[in-house]
């Protein structure tokens, strides 16, 4: 794919793409990076975004939770952007999967789905959901889906003492988990299975292509004649999706050095003060 080229707004204070896509936040836990995701959506806009699921953790929630203001004020930044003229599709995943019983409804001006349609400016139709459809352990075995997120929180845990060992010796972040989901060949048989179920949904519905969710993989390939993309998660990739006026999709990782190919410097600032 081609480099996008981003479109400031009139006031020269964020990067404007045609669409946003967002998945697996999980706020209500602790691993959540919110902090990011803010300064993603400060320095963003859209005329429609789509939130591709899991993106409020209800099962940490019912579990106690970790809900402090940052995470209120994410919701508050996307019905800010409702209010501004921006259009939000939620397609609700497993972790909220609760939301589904009211697709069709709109709160704040947010639509909920279970699943999307979206076509880009070249005229290709995507299909839009979470995936967990397609996922054999979330479909017929739940409890051990909720026994694998507690062993997932456990390597998360251990990213932070490891990573501050490493830092110390002047080393890049390293994630454990990350390694441990990518390398062990179970689950990177589980990705292949997954992709290709997701693909052969989209391909019966006579869809160019797939946007979703659910395994915190952000990816941008192709399988057979479809277009399969992953927004990937703001857990550990910060990564989201967006496509420019052209129509190009790209995945986009927020890390400072994106932060300053995107937005102006001095935009970047004003946004940092902004507190919504």
């Amino acid at each position: 794919m081609k480099d996008f080229e981003p479109t400031f707004g009139t006031d020269r204070d964020s990067t404007r793409y045609r669409a946003i896509f967002l998945s697996d936040v999980h706020l209500g836990t602790r691993n959540a990076q919110v902090d990011a995701l803010l300064e993603f959506l400060r320095c963003t806009d859209a005329d429609i975004i789509y939130l591709v699921g899991d993106i409020v953790d209800f099962w940490k929630v019912k579990r106690g939770g970790h809900w402090p203001q940052s995470h209120n004020d994410v919701i508050q930044k996307l019905l800010r952007k409702v209010r501004k003229g921006s259009r939000i599709i939620f397609v609700p995943g497993n972790h909220d999967d609760a939301l589904r019983q009211y697709a069709g409804s709109t709160f704040g001006g947010i639509e909920i789905a279970k699943t999307s349609e979206h076509q880009t400016a070249t005229g290709k139709t995507y299909l839009v959901m979470h995936g967990d459809e397609f996922d054999l352990v979330i479909r017929n075995a739940r409890w051990l889906a909720k026994l694998g997120d507690i062993g997932y929180d456990a390597a998360m845990w251990a990213n932070t003492p490891l990573n501050w060992v490493r830092q110390s010796f002047g080393l890049q972040y390293w994630s454990l988990s990350a390694f441990l989901k990518y390398r062990v060949k179970q689950a990177v048989s589980f990705i292949g299975t997954f992709e290709a179920a997701l693909a052969a949904e989209a391909e019966r519905g006579g869809y160019d292509g797939i946007i979703c969710g659910h395994i915190h993989h952000a990816s941008d390939r192709q399988v057979g004649r479809v277009h399969y993309l992953n927004c990937g998660d703001w857990v550990e990739s910060c990564t989201a999706l967006v496509e420019n006026d052209s129509g190009q999709l790209q995945i986009v990782r927020w890390t400072t050095s994106t932060r300053r190919e995107l937005v102006p410097a001095g935009a970047v600032r004003q946004a940092a003060r902004s507190t919504a």
